[in-house]
């Protein structure tokens, strides 16, 4: 069995040096796996307002634009500054609902 995969795994390798694209893929992605997510290092504004996370954003695009980001990187890393968005918006409506509710509570 194992005289059955190294004759196996030669073929292929022969394949690849001839030209065949999938053996070629094949032996690559074994030889060299799929890049994984790399830690980033990006100066970004204070994103604790809404005005923050939008100067952010921008430093997000232009991060990509010059090249020190990946397009993939600027949409994670803009998803994680999109979900910081919401949470202000949310917190800033909750506040607002219970000043409505509290001047309402005070003109009855």
């Amino acid at each position: 069995m194992v005289e059955d995969a190294a004759v196996i795994v030669r073929a292929v390798l022969l394949a690849a040096a001839r030209g065949d694209m999938t053996a070629a893929r094949m032996v690559l992605d074994r030889v060299i796996p799929p890049a994984k997510d790399r830690h980033l290092s990006i100066d970004l504004p204070d994103t604790s307002t809404a005005e923050g996370v939008d100067e952010a954003q921008g430093a997000i695009v232009a991060a990509v634009a010059d090249g020190r980001l990946l397009p993939s990187e600027g949409e994670s890393l803009s998803g994680l500054v999109e979900s910081r968005r919401r949470s202000i918006e949310t917190n800033e409506l909750a506040a607002r609902v219970a000043e409505l509710l509290e001047k309402k509570g005070r003109q009855t």
